[in-house]
């Protein structure tokens, strides 16, 4: 049950509590924390996305679950948390990549958009009449072969990552993360250990029918179909009837 305190100050995304929190960030953060479990790594030569697509019934098609998103054709996003929320996000990282392509007469890079999403989220908690989005974003990209991964919370920071996931099961995939992840390792290895630590948050066996998995490197955006999934399943040790 909810305190008289946090009643009184958790029906605004502006309202700040007397111990200094905002409880619809947190309430955000927690939609988020019940959303698909999403991996991301950084390689040396590129990014893996990865991302369980949770069915709410076998009758759903499940190439239909958009989970990761090219964004400029060398950047990807992946997403947690409330679907809707998730691909505004995704839309939005999209026109801001046309706008400064058009302005520059170049893409633009990882860290500049991965701002320019963090500064439109941020603005949800400091403005009258809106909620804050409930979901969370994982941006990379290999832009001057130099790699970067990002991940956006609900409240608008941006933050840098090596290897990190969002979602459902996310302390249990970084902790895999943190206990196997190398700096050196490449593409195809980065692609083993994503699956490997995406398994360990899922409380089901993967499949190459309910998993998204992508790729981003200096060749640009690359989602893999069924046949891709299920060799990077089974190079990855966990091959399962789909």
């Amino acid at each position: 049950m909810q305190s008289d305190r946090q009643r009184a100050y958790d029906r605004g995304s502006t309202i700040f509590s007397p111990d200094g929190r905002l409880y619809q960030v947190e309430y955000a953060r927690e939609a988020v924390e019940r959303g698909s479990s999403t991996v991301g790594v950084r390689t040396i030569d590129g990014v893996v996305l990865a991302t369980h697509r949770r069915r709410r019934s076998s009758l759903v098609e499940p190439e239909s679950i958009e989970k990761l998103h090219d964004v400029d054709g060398r950047l990807g996003m992946a997403t947690a948390g409330h679907v809707a929320d998730g691909r505004h996000l995704v839309d939005y990282g999209r026109q801001y990549a046309q706008r400064e392509r058009l302005r520059y007469g170049e893409a633009p890079g990882v860290e500049p958009v991965a701002k320019a999403l963090a500064d439109y989220v941020q603005e949800s908690t400091q403005t009258g009449g809106t909620r804050p989005f409930g979901a969370a974003v994982l941006l990379g990209g290999a832009v001057d072969d130099a790699p970067s991964l990002y991940e956006l919370d609900p409240s608008g920071t941006p933050t840098e990552w090596r290897a990190t996931a969002v979602g459902a099961g996310s302390e249990a995939i970084r902790s895999h993360l943190e206990a196997e992840y190398d700096r050196e390792v490449d593409v195809e290895t980065g692609l083993t250990l994503a699956l490997r630590s995406l398994a360990e948050g899922i409380d089901r066996d993967l499949t190459a029918s309910d998993l998204a998995l992508a790729s981003v490197d200096a060749d640009g955006f690359e989602s893999f179909d069924r046949g891709r999934r299920q060799r990077a399943l089974d190079e990855a040790g966990l091959s399962r009837a789909s």
